[in-house]
């Protein structure tokens, strides 16, 4: 009777252990990145067919990063607001590069040729790139659209200065009263600490294969 127990004991751990192997998700294994620290480069297939990476900036000071897409409303009630930060900030060292870290067979209107329609649709002024292989956004730690990563760059790398959402108000661009992000910029433009370091993006979780 004990071996029998022992058997069904181990049966039962190893159908646990399985479950829990089958239910992780591998795009979630990295945390991603705090306050302080150091973003790697990518390289990722912008909507012109051209490879992008953020070392193809020369001159920028820093970079807004944007983890973006075509589908979820959240985005698309921050896509002026987004065309009006890189206008405003690209010529100050800031360029905007929106990157779309959606599944497409998960979301179909999330497709490269999709994002390719939206760019034009909208004459987006930014890079607009493709997480093709879903290996960027859960480098970052990014969980929704739209996630913001301020990185600033210095003699020791690309580091993260802010994360979390563009401002306070998705619904109304003249609502906002608290601007994160371009706080944030203004503060490392004038070498000041950034006032708020992180906030809780709101948006649409990012789909992947299940």
């Amino acid at each position: 009777m004990k071996t029998k127990n022992k058997i069904i004991t181990g049966f039962f751990a190893l159908l646990v252990m399985s479950f829990a192997l089958a239910s992780f998700s591998p795009a979630y294994e990295n945390k991603g990145y705090d306050i302080g620290d150091v973003a790697t480069d990518f390289k990722l297939k912008n909507v012109d067919g051209k490879m992008v990476s953020l070392a193809d900036y020369k001159d920028a000071k820093g970079y807004i990063v944007i983890f973006s897409c075509n589908t979820c409303p959240y985005v698309v009630a921050y896509e002026d607001r987004m065309i009006d930060l890189h206008k405003a900030y690209n010529k100050k060292g800031f360029p905007v590069i929106a990157i779309n870290p959606n599944d497409p067979e998960v979301s179909p209107g999330d497709s490269f040729e999709k994002m390719q329609e939206r760019a034009k649709e909208k004459n987006f002024p930014f890079a607009y790139v493709f997480d093709e292989k879903q290996e960027i956004f859960p480098q970052y730690g990014a969980t929704r659209t739209p996630h913001v990563y301020l990185l600033e760059k210095t003699n020791k790398g690309n580091i993260v200065r802010y994360i979390g959402a563009i401002d306070d108000n998705f619904k109304d661009a003249a609502a906002v009263r608290d601007k994160f992000l371009e706080n944030a910029i203004d503060a490392i433009l004038n070498k000041q600490e950034v006032p708020v370091k992180t906030t809780k993006a709101i948006g649409c979780t990012i789909k992947i294969k299940s």
